[in-house]
């Protein structure tokens, strides 16, 4: 259920408050005072499955990541003030994403190879699952977790190396998830996952919501089209305390030589013009995922729109009390 807004607070100024964005240095951050040990979800990436810059991508936009990289979509839960950590996705941006979760706790438990709580997984698109490989034999080693997903995505990776073997040295432990009923991860987090019509080459697709103490996040990084889904965005939105979406794309004409059906997703416009009165209402909504091509990653007109309306461009480092 959402949180009220205290007397004296409108309900947009509530949700600012329970949702502020520290955009963190890894070396320097600075936390609301009093907010230390309340949990947070923390955006550790916001590009598209092939990140900023991409491969073979030399635009004056991915030239100039390279200096300054965006991460592949990624999301971090945490509770300082329990010691939890929960990973939401596994991308191949992991081992610099895992460096801005700065909480000494979180640093011990890596060093000694568990360092997550559980791993919550979309879906099998690479930019969502690949960096499991990372936690393996050949890199952090790391101790049986919980995973999160569905059935059809679990078959996929007991089936399939490197993450077969993962599976039988029980480093991958699946836990059983209800289809689209809220379940209880932790005393302090509950979770819902939804199924999600998206491009279903080698798993089904799932979007999240996760509801903490004070607030619900919802986490639907990839979809084909809001209207082919069973379930109305603009009621999970609202439902919402903070919704961060699909913004893969901002125009269909961004990608030259292929065509926007053959990679579906919404453009940014149509889902502003569907989630406005959720906005409006005092929800968050946050565009992530975005493609290499997206002009929103640039503090430029599309980028502006965005903003007038209301609605945010997710950054990396950002926090948002859960």
């Amino acid at each position: 259920m959402r949180k009220r807004a205290p007397a004296g607070l409108s309900r947009r100024e509530f949700v600012t408050t329970i949702g502020t964005a520290i955009v963190c240095n890894p070396t320097a951050r600075h936390t609301p005072k009093g907010q230390e040990s309340e949990p947070y979800a923390m955006i550790l990436g916001m590009a598209q499955d092939g990140g900023l810059p991409q491969i073979g991508c030399y635009s004056p936009r991915c030239e100039d990541a390279r200096q300054d990289p965006r991460y592949v979509a990624s999301l971090a839960l945490v509770h300082p003030g329990l010691n939890r950590f929960y990973l939401v996705d596994a991308t191949p941006s992991i081992t610099q994403q895992v460096d801005l979760i700065n909480e000494p706790a979180f640093r011990r438990r890596a060093q000694e190879r568990q360092p997550f709580d559980g791993i919550f997984l979309t879906h099998a698109h690479m930019g969502h699952y690949l960096g499991l490989a990372l936690l393996g034999r050949e890199g952090l080693g790391m101790g049986p977790t919980p995973v999160y997903c569905t059935l059809r995505m679990r078959e996929y990776l007991t089936s399939n190396g490197p993450w077969s073997l993962m599976v039988q040295e029980q480093r991958l432990d699946f836990a059983d998830v209800p289809v689209d009923l809220w379940f209880t991860v932790d005393d302090w987090l509950s979770v819902r996952m939804i199924p999600v019509p998206h491009r279903p080459e080698f798993s089904d697709t799932v979007a999240f919501m996760f509801r903490g103490p004070r607030a619900t996040v919802l986490y639907v990084p990839d979809i084909d089209r809001w209207e082919s889904w069973d379930h109305s965005i603009q009621e999970l939105a609202r439902n919402s305390d903070a919704a961060l979406i699909d913004g893969s794309f901002y125009s269909g004409d961004e990608v030259p030589g292929r065509r926007i059906e053959d990679i579906p997703h919404p453009l940014i416009p149509h889902s502003m013009e569907l989630l406005q009165s959720a906005v409006d209402g005092g929800s968050r909504v946050i565009f992530t995922h975005l493609n290499n091509t997206n002009p929103a990653h640039d503090d430029g007109p599309a980028r502006a729109a965005i903003v007038q309306r209301g609605f945010e461009v997710a950054r990396q480092g950002t926090r948002i009390g859960i």
